[in-house]
């Protein structure tokens, strides 16, 4: 059976398909305007998919927290003390069986416009990814949209407890919220909460902090956090079972995955049991976990995930060896950390967390990026993501409101992409649609040769000690080879290429004179492949070669 190389496009929806270029800091939904998922027309999903995409996830899907009032339509409004930015965050839940109303054009029929978008997602060859936020919900979380005979979170629950394992939230008992900062943000009445619950970032006591995430509130599992953090796990916690069933509900929507953010904040043990839960049902969904520690990653993959981002490892070796603080030799280190779970890692240079490669933070230029994205593309058979923009160069430098202006498209704001404005009216500047270019016949030479989606890898930097700027590898499937050579130089080069003995037994390659052809150019060239000899190459700065022959 052929491998699939998946490539995953995240888009943040509410951004997304928004043409409003009004863009007014801390503007509001009628001020800036909102994305919607009808954006996401046929049309659009079958350029998506052309691009070489395998999967969409559409970040933000679930109601959240919001200063917008949609109480109108029976939503219960949030008191804005308890809400990061004008639009919130979406990582502040507020009803796990809702649609963010902010993203349809009629708000009473938005979880039939969600399934309509699933059904033209999938008529495009696309897969539906979604988030699956499982640590923490907002702090005024409440379900009106759950199934009937669903018991809401933390509805039985005893606040007199700190902990209790079949409480859904932790408490700090006798104590009233008192964060930092002023609790009526401009309301008549001050936001109360008394018990106050413990803070999303596992902060246990009732006055969190700027830099917490005051806005959430911490998830119970069954772990006792003020007794060294003991798992208590028998009986199941209650929480375990309405966190499965919000995923089996979303599941039956026709999903075909979830990322789930900040995974190793939850228990390893639930996870083992929902996902099991799950899959019974629905076998081929998938489990992106947001996981940032590399001595954890083995128990998460055994608890059901099946991709999980290699953040600390490949991503921030790719972005330094990128700005010229790390050699490309550090590369070939960070794969081997992982080699033994390698199809299982998820590579990305960018995501809604992460500051922009064309900001001044990162790069200060997209191109700088291209290397990096040709190599993370093609080393390896694990899967690769790419977030919206970062095909155009997209540079993140807005003052957008809460957001600041930190390298970063906002997660928190009413807000509008330029470049993907820009590429939606046909106005991208030359350098940007070359930027396009190069992104899309990487991700199509992914999708489309079985040397990347079958094949096996083979690093040659450690034959090729000369090289200071470069990283080479081979990747070979049945009688297709090809050679992948870049250049995170700002210089154009011409250099050579070791081919060691060892690589001919391996990949079972034959020493001869061979015609190659450069997939990203076209341009056809002689190589002699001989046993711990060299090739000559070529290459212009920020730029690559995808040599491929037959042999």
């Amino acid at each position: 059976m052929q491998m699939e190389k998946v490539i995953i496009y995240q888009v943040f929806t509410r951004l997304y398909g928004n043409r409003n270029t009004t863009r007014k800091e801390n503007g509001t939904l009628e001020e800036n305007g909102s994305g919607k998922m009808a954006d996401f027309t046929s049309k659009v999903l079958k350029d998506i998919s052309q691009m070489g995409i395998t999967h969409i996830w559409y970040t933000g899907i679930i109601r959240h927290a919001t200063q917008t009032d949609y109480s109108k339509y029976g939503i219960p409004r949030q008191h804005p003390a308890i809400v990061k930015g004008r639009a919130g965050s979406p990582y502040a839940i507020t009803d796990y069986y809702d649609v963010d109303p902010d993203l349809a054009v009629d708000v009473k029929q938005r979880m039939t416009e969600f399934e309509q978008l699933v059904e033209r997602t999938h008529r495009a060859g696309l897969k539906v990814i979604i988030d699956f936020v499982p640590n923490h919900v907002a702090r005024q979380y409440r379900s009106i949209c759950k199934p009937r005979k669903v018991v809401d979170l933390g509805e039985t629950d005893d606040p007199q407890k700190g902990f209790d394992p079949q409480n859904n939230f932790y408490y700090c008992p006798g104590e009233r919220f008192s964060p930092y900062f002023d609790l009526y943000a401009g309301e008549e009445q001050p936001y109360l909460e008394e018990p106050a619950k413990a803070t999303g970032n596992d902060h246990f006591d009732n006055a969190p902090g700027r830099n917490d995430w005051y806005e959430t509130v911490k998830l119970n599992y069954g772990v006792d956090y003020y007794a060294g953090r003991r798992g208590c796990f028998t009986p199941i916690p209650d929480t375990w079972l309405k966190m499965t069933d919000i995923l089996l509900f979303w599941a039956k929507k026709g999903i075909d995955g979830f990322r789930c953010d900040m995974a190793e904040m939850v228990p390893a043990e639930f996870w083992a049991y929902a996902t099991a839960e799950v899959k019974k049902v629905y076998k081929d969904i998938v489990f992106v976990g947001e996981v940032y520690n590399p001595h954890e990653y083995r128990r998460y993959l055994q608890s059901g995930f099946d991709w999980l981002y290699d953040k600390v490892g490949m991503y921030d070796t790719m972005r330094n060896v990128i700005c010229h603080h790390q050699s490309p030799f550090d590369i070939s280190r960070a794969w081997q950390q992982t080699d033994d779970i390698r199809d299982h890692m998820l590579y990305f240079l960018e995501n809604h967390d992460e500051q922009r490669i064309a900001s001044d933070f990162f790069a200060a230029d997209g191109n700088k990026g291209v290397p990096g994205m040709i190599a993370s593309v093609l080393m390896q058979q694990n899967p690769f993501m790419l977030y919206a923009g970062e095909e155009y160069g997209e540079r993140g430098m807005d003052h957008e409101g809460f957001s600041g202006n930190d390298g970063r498209t906002t997660i928190f704001d009413y807000w509008s992409v330029d470049t993907l404005c820009r590429a939606a009216s046909k106005q991208l500047t030359p350098e940007e649609q070359q930027l396009f270019d190069i992104h899309k016949k990487t991700m199509l030479i992914a999708r489309k040769q079985k040397a990347i989606g079958e094949g096996v890898f083979f690093d040659l930097m450690y034959v090729n000690p000369h090289l200071q700027r470069q990283y080479a590898f081979l990747r070979r499937h049945e009688k297709d080879l090809m050679l992948v050579v870049v250049n995170f130089d700002d210089v154009d080069v011409d250099i050579r290429v070791n081919i060691p003995a060892h690589a001919f037994d391996y990949l079972e390659m034959k020493e001869k004179k061979v015609v190659v052809t450069d997939l990203l150019t076209g341009e056809k060239d002689d190589m002699v492949l001989e046993k711990d000899n060299h090739v000559r190459m070529t290459i212009k700065a920020r730029g690559g070669r995808v040599w491929k022959t037959t042999n």
